[in-house]
């Protein structure tokens, strides 16, 4: 069509033809305000990873602030921490930062508190808001990892230890890495309790925006929660309300502590739930919703059935991509139970068609994003930018290779450790300033 034939066309077609040629503006920059009135400018979040960077010392190191200073440069609407362990003697890996002991408050723990304000301050400076995720590990602390000693037990709901995989070598690197749980005693979850309120705490008085507590992957939250991994008949097990319980007192006790304008959010499992306990979870979902959490963040898998460590990303034509998220269908259906609900979906996210396939479906209101980060401390600003192109917007990461000898150990952990060390690597680089590697085939 020439110029001058449509010069003649009447102007509300020209206007309504040009709607219908123009990409629309990408939901993705949308900014998305949280019950507690925090608002992240975007949608994407940097999703949590093990960054290995506390030193032996379990506290905010230089090399951890370097490497949060340059993610709140990056473009994200939000920043999530790696694990904060709220036990010291409890710990997810020998390198997490931690809580030493009890908290009582900014009198008598000025220089504790100006330790953490330095952390949120590396995270904020650019004016991203920042949560941190506080966590205790239960049953899945490694031997060695934390305070209690190497043959000291870990804790857990009930007194089921951590088992990967079915073969005999199974077994025994099962018991070599995890020491056997003891069940926990009224004390005990009245101190752990203590223990997350105090964290929490803390965090809210070195100014970070907000908590996530890990109820995922398996970490004791998730264990309560679990019937699989709780087989008490008290108050805190036998019912999916009674087993919920934990986290509700949890979440309870730290409302009270923390101002009203400090966000409260949780990580929970979808994977590692079964079709006949779909509905318990669910339900479970509902209890959280009115005990007044600010978002809810969906993944999966555990150290048995490491879920949240797969899926490997090959080349993919744009129509699979769109679906490339590990836990979208929960996430639809939980959508649509609790439609109010902030929820944010994490795994598996590599391109800006899966993140947008992700939003228009409902599905969520916040991407997480875990290891493109670690590989490009600015990635969000690569999808946002519309000059880029659908199919370049992506970052596609292989599988990482393992070692020639790994295959005489049971593959589930060996590989859900080489991804987690190999990311943690990168993590490292980017806070020495130094580039960073995509995974080889």
């Amino acid at each position: 069509m020439s110029s001058s034939t449509g010069s003649h066309w009447p102007n509300q077609i020209i206007s309504l033809y040009g709607v219908y040629t123009t990409k629309m503006p990408s939901p993705l920059g949308d900014a998305v305000k949280l019950p507690c009135g925090l608002v992240f400018p975007n949608r994407f979040v940097k999703a949590a990873m093990a960054e290995m960077l506390a030193g032996w010392e379990h506290s905010p190191t230089p090399s951890l602030l370097d490497v949060y200073n340059q993610w709140g440069q990056g473009g994200w609407g939000a920043l999530l921490t790696g694990n904060v362990q709220v036990d010291i003697d409890h710990l997810g890996s020998p390198l997490d930062p931690a809580l030493h002991g009890e908290y009582t408050g900014r009198e008598g723990n000025e220089a504790l508190v100006a330790t953490w304000a330095k952390y949120a301050e590396a995270c904020q400076q650019h004016g991203t808001p920042a949560i941190v995720q506080i966590s205790h590990p239960g049953r899945q602390s490694f031997r060695g990892a934390g305070n209690r000693g190497l043959f000291a037990p870990t804790i857990a709901p009930s007194a089921i230890p951590v088992q990967i995989g079915d073969g005999w070598l199974d077994w025994f690197v099962s018991r070599i890495a995890f020491p056997a749980p003891r069940e926990m005693t009224q004390a005990d979850i009245d101190t752990v309790t203590r223990k997350f309120v105090d964290t929490a705490r803390l965090m809210a008085d070195s100014g970070f925006s907000g908590i996530e507590l890990h109820g995922a992957h398996g970490y004791l939250i998730d264990q309560f929660l679990n019937p699989k991994t709780n087989l008490r008949t008290d108050a805190y097990g036998g019912t999916l309300e009674k087993r919920a319980k934990f986290v509700l007192d949890i979440i309870t006790e730290i409302r009270k502590a923390v101002p009203s304008k400090f966000c409260v959010g949780i990580k929970l499992n979808s994977a590692d739930h079964s079709s006949s306990t779909f509905e318990e979870t669910m339900t479970q979902i509902g209890l959280l919703v009115e005990a007044g959490i600010d978002f809810l963040e969906v993944s999966g898998g555990s150290y048995e059935d490491p879920s949240m460590m797969g899926g490997t990303q090959p080349q993919k034509s744009a129509r699979t991509a769109a679906r490339e998220a590990f836990f979208i269908e929960f996430a639809t259906e939980a959508r649509k139970r609790y439609p109010d609900l902030v929820f944010m979906l994490t795994g598996g996210f590599r391109s800006r068609t899966g993140a947008e396939y992700a939003i228009k479906q409902n599905a969520c209101d916040l991407i997480g994003i875990g290891r493109p980060a670690a590989i490009d401390a600015k990635f969000p600003q690569l999808l946002l930018d519309e000059s880029v192109p659908d199919e370049k917007a992506q970052l596609l990461l292989n599988k990482v290779p393992a070692p020639f000898y790994t295959r005489f150990l049971p593959t589930k952990i060996i590989g859900a450790g080489l991804e987690t060390a190999y990311y943690g690597g990168q993590i490292q680089r980017i806070a020495k300033g130094l580039k960073t590697m995509v995974p080889s085939v």
